[in-house]
């Protein structure tokens, strides 16, 4: 019992724990402004949308009844009793993709922005480190017998190593070339295909 609870309170403790927890939060308190912009500024709009196009007041009032179930009013006049009928609610479904939609934007802004932060940050990092020598690189110019003071010697090694870099992108991109002409996808041999068609 005692093992249990030291593998519960090491669980509740973890860091991804408290970061799901705090994400469940900032969920539902972001489920809440986001149905408040639905319910008080866009259900206004739709509403008025409604009214000039379909000749109704409200969401409330878009339904189709399938089962109609009456009562009677104070007035004795039949009316239809919508608890206990059977209606499709369009009114309701519309407002369902209003939030669908509202929420897929505004998580996708915010990953947006996130990625944005994320890309800026690596580009900082990268341009900090660009000039100082990685511990690798170090260890192949001790090698080779470059000291650091020799900035020709360096800059020399850098162009080299660039160099080799290009070198071995352009035969991975000639193998990928081969390898493409020898196992050709249906695409490409449609796109042969039509080019033999165009020739005749």
């Amino acid at each position: 019992m005692k093992k249990f609870f030291g593998e519960f309170k090491k669980f509740i403790t973890r860091g991804n724990v408290i970061d799901m927890a705090v994400g469940v939060i900032v969920g539902s308190s972001f489920t809440a402004v986001v149905n408040g912009l639905c319910n008080y500024v866009l259900k206004p709009i739709t509403n008025w949308l409604l009214a000039m196009v379909l000749s109704k007041d409200t969401l409330a009032e878009l339904f189709t009844v399938l089962q109609p179930a009456y009562t009677t009013d104070e007035a004795g006049l039949q009316v239809l009793d919508l608890a206990n009928s059977i209606y499709i609610d369009w009114g309701a479904f519309i407002n369902a993709i209003i939030n669908f939609l509202l929420i897929a934007i505004t998580l996708f802004t915010i990953v947006k922005v996130i990625n944005k932060v994320r890309e800026s940050q690596e580009a900082l990092a990268h341009s900090i480190s660009e000039g100082k020598p990685t511990k690798e690189e170090r260890r192949e110019m001790k090698k080779l017998g470059i000291k650091f003071s020799d900035k020709a010697a360096v800059s020399a090694y850098y162009a080299e190593k660039a160099k080799k870099a290009e070198e071995e992108k352009a035969a991975a991109e000639e193998k990928a070339r081969v390898d493409r002409l020898a196992n050709p996808t249906t695409e490409d041999l449609l796109k042969e295909i039509r080019d033999l068609l165009k020739k005749d």
